[in-house]
């Protein structure tokens, strides 16, 4: 299965319009996005975009999203939230967590970690897809190139459960590929230097990731 992933649109009209370009290009089975989708006003904008994708569309808010965003979605048949859920899509199993777990600096959204911790890692299992807006910290989470900002509660979640992957955004200067061990973390926030991700998974062997310049 060929799945395209992004974080970060922010309800641009210019990242909407490469992400629609990357899909249009790459032909994916279905789109996941990472949270942090929309403006402050008019979200239902940016979800009637999405919607006419013609493809399954997996999601979780980020912080900037509104809380209500389940609220939302019922006019849009094609996107489904999967926070604090696992969705099974072919082989694949994909666990989300919406909003921001707790993180060193301000967020519209928090979640309590002990409670998040508690329902998504008894989800988790070694094929499973983690979808967090954070990264987990120490990895593709550094701010000015040398604080860790990244949230130590996806961390516990990877390093217990050891998933074969982990979708997130959020630090968008550090869009890219890290690894915990046998778990590969793809931060595909878009942005200057990121389209977001082409992600290639089976749900059983080694997912193989490639990052989108701008452009291509």
């Amino acid at each position: 299965m060929l799945i395209y992933a992004a974080a970060d649109i922010h309800g641009k009209a210019r990242r909407i319009r490469r992400l629609i370009s990357r899909i249009a290009a790459h032909r994916p089975d279905m789109v996941l996005l990472a949270g942090d989708l929309f403006r402050r006003r008019h979200p239902e904008v940016t979800l009637d975009r999405l919607n006419r994708l013609a493809l399954p569309v997996l999601l979780i808010r980020g912080n900037s999203d509104p809380r209500h965003l389940a609220r939302l979605l019922p006019p849009f048949p094609r996107l489904r939230s999967i926070h604090l859920s696992a969705a099974r899509f072919g082989d694949v199993e994909m666990v989300g967590i919406g909003g921001t777990l707790p993180l060193p600096f301000h967020s519209r959204l928090g979640i309590n970690e002990t409670d998040v911790e508690t329902r998504v890692s008894g989800m988790l299992h070694a094929n499973s897809v983690l979808v967090a807006h954070p990264p987990p910290h120490g990895v593709r989470d550094r701010v000015l190139g040398r604080f860790h900002a990244g949230s130590r509660a996806v961390r516990r979640m990877v390093d217990g459960c050891s998933p074969a992957l982990v979708v997130c955004g959020h630090i968008h200067e550090q869009a890219g590929i890290g690894t915990i061990g046998r778990t590969i973390v793809v931060n595909c926030a878009m942005g200057r230097a990121s389209d977001g991700a082409l992600i290639r998974y089976d749900g059983r062997s080694l997912p193989v990731c490639r990052m989108l310049p701008p452009g291509q």
